[in-house]
């Protein structure tokens, strides 16, 4: 594979997806069917710990965030794992269907859970539209956009004198001079390819 930073090219939004005692941000969402109750598809990586938790869950929402997404949203949703911090503690959300969805969003959509579909990194989770609604009609953050801003959404605090290496899709912090030969991201298993040394 040549240059696999291409994929960012692929046009998606940025979403939070929240469960009953999780989330994390996703950019992979389809709708997938029509109709009064449409189904939504949703890619979680099978490492994240949402994933675990959709799995034994039935519902599902995404809250679809917007150009001007406030920062910490993407830092706790996108940079923590729910093993680690509540992250509801500090953003503020609204439960709707038994699921907290984000308060300074767009919008956002409550499935039930029909399908899942696992491959080789990440599992698909399939639900039927059951509960939504628009906050604001404006302008959705796109992947695309999220990729080329994404040292002014997420601040990396390194430590002062250290080489630190930061992971460009998770913003995993690996300290060194250089990054092992065979290297691979605990959090979310891309390669030292996808580093940037800070």
């Amino acid at each position: 594979m040549k240059n696999k930073k291409i994929t960012r090219k692929i046009t998606q939004g940025m979403y939070v997806l929240t469960t009953k005692n999780g989330g994390c941000i996703v950019d992979a969402v389809s709708q997938i069917s029509a109709g009064d109750n449409p189904l939504i598809s949703v890619a979680v990586m099978k490492t994240n710990y949402t994933n675990q938790l959709l799995k034994e869950n039935d519902k599902f929402a995404l809250s679809v965030l917007s150009m001007d997404v406030n920062p910490e949203i993407i830092t706790t949703f996108g940079m923590n794992s729910m093993r680690d911090i509540n992250k509801f503690e500090t953003i503020k959300t609204t439960e709707v269907e038994g699921i907290k969805i984000i308060d300074e969003s767009l919008g956002y959509m409550v499935c039930e859970k029909i399908d899942t579909i696992d491959n080789d990194t990440h599992t698909l989770f399939i639900g039927r539209l059951i509960e939504a609604d628009l906050f604001e009609d404006k302008e959705a953050m796109s992947y695309g956009y999220y990729q080329e801003n994404k040292n002014d959404l997420i601040k990396v605090t390194t430590e002062q004198g250290k080489t630190a290496w930061v992971c460009t899709i998770c913003g995993y912090i690996y300290y060194g001079e250089e990054l092992p030969e065979n290297f691979i991201c605990p959090k979310c298993g891309v390669d030292k390819s996808m580093f940037q040394k800070k």
